[in-house]
């Protein structure tokens, strides 16, 4: 057994625990320790050949790999230790045991930094009706096996689920000669970034069927058809209005869950809409010395997004490493009308800096008014209109630093729409 010590550990090399583990050394963290299972970091970023990365934190327009890149040959020049090909097994107290090909390793922290990031839903996960045959995938594997083997996936092909991936997926599956016959939604709206559905799915006329579900799979040996619904207010299947698809391929984008196996080992609670940790403004969960930061905590639209929330989490686990990090009473933030959850879900009134809320909206929406109040006292604490929101997009909301040390608490979030969008 080989055993290590650093002043922050980060489990996963993808773009959190990139921006984490440089943020943390250009903090000031001495020893800053990476462990990814892969055998290349980067993460999910790999296999993302198609631009429209780092527009916002880079000001330019990359393709993932490229965008990874930037971040890992900064964590080189900064000196980070990296384990790749390595495998984070259980949290202890302020010990990370991990397997390799070497054999088991125990890493002794101050700070750990969990940045997993997420998996795909399954057909398992959604109980698709039908046979077994060969031909589903998630669009991440499909993405993987093009992307990264040049391999084909498939000829005729329906996709179910309007995220990202997926309409991204149906674009490049396209330009690989293969028939996108349509991307089937469940819900009455987009899942994704409207971007994604002008660029992905309206420049290559691929239909967009909303209020609909795959209710049947078909097929022996491969997938031969898939039978399609329109689904009422309930989101039950109309039966009498299913139609018979031909199809060789069906590729799910229904959504992704945190990876927070590793979490749960360490005793970290975990918030039953965003499936990832409960943490205040510093990403900490209510272990102080374990953070969480990118989709592991919850999963973002933009990758851009994940950077900067991970380079925030990175410096507070340096400083709390360090014994900098400010600790006191919390207060609950709180999802109200028209919105779905909040992140952080509390914070530390301390006043020290400004305080950035994440959330989601309920329902797409225009002319929205997105306001943070005071809960005690009705005090309005950050406000913003926009012309139009989407369950699909992250909306922030900004909490100057002299408003937070009054907050008594809790803190309510609400989306207000002049028009919903359903």
């Amino acid at each position: 057994m080989r055993s290590l010590s650093c002043d922050v550990a980060v489990v996963g090399a993808g773009p959190a625990g990139l921006a984490a583990a440089v943020s943390a050394m250009e903090t000031g963290a001495k020893n800053v320790l990476l462990i990814e299972r892969d055998i290349h970091p980067g993460g999910i970023l790999q296999q993302c050949i198609h631009p429209g990365f780092g527009l916002r934190y880079f000001g330019e327009e990359l393709t993932g790999p490229e965008y990874a890149e930037r971040f890992a040959d900064r964590a080189k020049e900064l000196g980070v230790q990296v384990l790749l090909d390595t495998t984070a097994l259980e949290i202890r107290d302020h010990l990370l045991v991990c397997t390799s090909t070497a054999g088991l390793i125990h890493i002794e922290y101050r700070a750990l930094v969990l940045a997993m990031g997420c998996r795909e839903r399954t057909r398992a996960n959604l109980e698709i009706p039908g046979s077994r045959p060969s031909g589903i995938y998630t669009a991440g594997t499909a993405q993987k096996l093009i992307n990264i083997y040049g391999d084909k996936v498939g000829r005729e092909v329906v996709i179910l689920g309007s995220g990202d991936i997926g309409m991204i997926m149906a674009r490049r599956l396209t330009l690989e000669g293969a028939h996108v016959k349509a991307v089937v939604e469940i819900m009455p709206f987009l899942a994704g970034l409207t971007r994604n559905k002008v660029q992905c799915l309206d420049d290559f006329d691929i239909p967009l069927l909303l209020s609909h579900t795959v209710v049947d799979i078909n097929g022996i040996d491969r997938v031969e058809s898939v039978t399609i619904a329109p689904v009422d207010e309930k989101k039950q299947p109309i039966m009498e209005k299913a139609e018979v698809v031909t199809c060789d391929t069906l590729l799910l984008s229904v959504g992704l869950i945190p990876e927070n196996e590793l979490s749960r080992t360490g005793g970290v609670t975990l918030s039953g809409i965003t499936k990832g940790a409960i943490v205040n403004q510093y990403r900490q969960t209510e272990m102080p010395s374990v953070v969480a930061c990118g989709n592991v905590l919850h999963v973002n639209d933009l990758v851009d997004h994940v950077s900067m929330e991970s380079e925030a989490a990175g410096r507070y686990a340096a400083l709390y490493a360090a014994g900098r990090l400010p600790a006191e009473t919390e207060i609950e933030t709180v999802p109200c009308e028209g919105v779905r959850y909040v992140c952080p879900q509390r914070i530390v009134p301390d006043g020290s800096e400004d305080i950035t809320l994440y959330f989601r909206t309920v329902l797409p929406g225009r002319d929205s008014v997105l306001t943070v109040k005071d809960g005690a006292d009705g005090r309005v604490l950050a406000e913003r209109r926009v012309q139009r929101t989407s369950p699909g997009t992250m909306e922030t909301l900004v909490i100057p630093a002299e408003l937070v040390k009054g907050i008594r608490g809790p803190v309510e979030v609400t989306a207000s729409h002049g028009e919903v969008l359903v």
